[in-house]
């Protein structure tokens, strides 16, 4: 059975990557700059640090691949948001705590991704990608409402039960073999939720099925199952329920965080997934002087280990 599994996925992946592929729209960008938007700060201990933040794991996790970061403030003016699309080559909505509809994250969210897709349509190669709770707000965005439900799956980590689509996506076109095996039968994604996107919600609701391709589904700590990752069917949209980052990032002994090699190389995987796309985007900074003072650079993290689940954060 086992060789039977292979034989399949690799004729799968053989014969249907390229169809999948979005179309690459000019030469590859070397020097690819990609935004992290940053949630407002919820916890109480964290507050007095600064209004918004980003994990380092984050930063880290994007740096790895071959890029270099620039944070996205919550709150903003449209016409600020509307000069960082043009300066950066993509953005990540990342985990936090803030409300998916009402927030200067969420509102921010909205922005890029409205340009986004606009951008797309005219040519312009603009990738976002959602981590657990910026996956989320892609389904909010997309569905047009908030239809999460709780999905308990706290501090545990779980193998991926994959679809037929996941051997045809762009996200794991290029994992090797015995890591896409591995994914489904070993405990490499981190999970850290109270609420998620269930199957059957997303399946009924139209929306959302035209829109993405379901990669994988998961169950909660009481059987429910949930979409666990998805990719835009026209769109470079991406979205995970998991995370990734934590696998190499993230060292706190009683959080379930996957370090096997293999828990490491789908981390490094995405990754470079998804730094690759950012290399399809031609944007650029209006002069070096403007992108030198945008990267994460100029900002120092905080070790905050002893009162949060991260170690370093950026505060703004």
């Amino acid at each position: 059975m086992a060789f039977l599994w292979a034989a399949v996925l690799t004729l799968a992946l053989l014969s249907s990557a390229a169809a999948k592929a979005l179309p690459l729209r000019g030469p590859l960008n070397d020097r690819p700059i990609v935004g992290i938007l940053a949630p407002e700060v919820s916890d109480e201990e964290m507050k007095p640090f600064g209004q918004a933040y980003v994990a380092s794991s984050y930063v880290k996790y994007l740096e790895s691949a071959g890029c270099r970061v620039v944070p996205v403030r919550p709150n903003l003016q449209d016409e600020d948001y509307k000069k960082l699309f043009r300066s950066i080559n993509g953005i990540l909505f990342p985990g936090g705590a803030v409300d998916l509809q009402t927030s200067g994250y969420a509102k921010a969210a909205a922005i890029f991704y409205k340009m986004a897709m606009e951008s797309f349509d005219s040519g312009d190669y603009f990738p976002i990608w959602g981590t657990c709770l910026g996956f989320q707000l892609l389904t909010t965005l997309t569905a047009g409402q908030n239809l999460l439900s709780k999905t308990l799956a706290e501090n545990i980590s779980l193998p991926l039960n994959l679809t037929e689509d996941a051997t045809s996506s762009r996200m794991f076109r290029n994992v090797p073999l015995d890591l896409m095996k591995a994914l489904s039968t070993e405990k490499l994604t981190g999970n850290f939720h109270h609420y998620g996107l269930e199957t059957q919600t997303f399946h009924s609701n139209q929306n959302l099925r035209n829109f993405y391709n379901v990669l994988s589904t998961n169950r909660d700590q009481v059987g429910l199952e949930f979409v666990s990752t998805m990719e835009g069917k026209k769109y470079p949209f991406y979205g995970v329920q998991w995370h990734p980052e934590v696998n190499r990032f993230q060292w706190k002994k009683e959080l379930a965080y996957p370090h096997s090699p293999n828990a490491v190389q789908i981390s490094v995987s995405l990754a470079d997934f998804f730094v690759n796309e950012a290399r399809k985007s031609s944007h650029q900074f209006a002069n070096q002087e403007e992108e030198e003072a945008a990267l994460i650079y100029n900002f120092q993290p905080v070790y905050v280990e002893n009162f949060t689940a991260y170690e370093q954060v950026y505060f703004f």
